[in-house]
């Protein structure tokens, strides 16, 4: 893998009999949106409400489904605080406030506030 891969759930799912989104997903779009450039930088790849979610469990397990979930490259840096875990050799960070410091420490992006 040359970039990191976001995983996010597609917005407006229809979940509990209505359409709903993901808030965390929502809130890395936002983080998105004010830094297009690490828009540029990654691959998005868009999963549905229900589990299996099977890019996930490829890549990392049954027990690492969450969105967002951000999977890091081979040669991505990794930094302190950050939640990183690793599944088989593949590190990720499966909460929005963690890849929020990640972009902070990675990119220079301002810090995810309460975090």
């Amino acid at each position: 893998m040359s970039k990191d891969v976001l995983f996010l759930l597609a917005p407006g799912f229809s979940d509990n009999g209505r359409r709903e989104y993901c808030p965390e997903c929502a809130e890395i779009w936002g983080l998105l949106s004010y830094f297009p450039a690490i828009k540029e930088s990654i691959e998005i790849r868009y999963q549905g409400i229900n589990t299996p979610r099977a890019d996930l469990v490829i890549l990392l397990d049954e027990s690492h489904q969450n969105c967002p979930t951000l999977v890091l490259s081979d040669v991505s840096p990794e930094y302190s605080g950050c939640g990183v875990g690793d599944v088989n050799g593949v590190r990720f960070i499966d909460n929005a406030c963690d890849i929020g410091k990640y972009y902070a420490q990675r990119f220079g992006t301002p810090w995810p506030r309460g975090c």
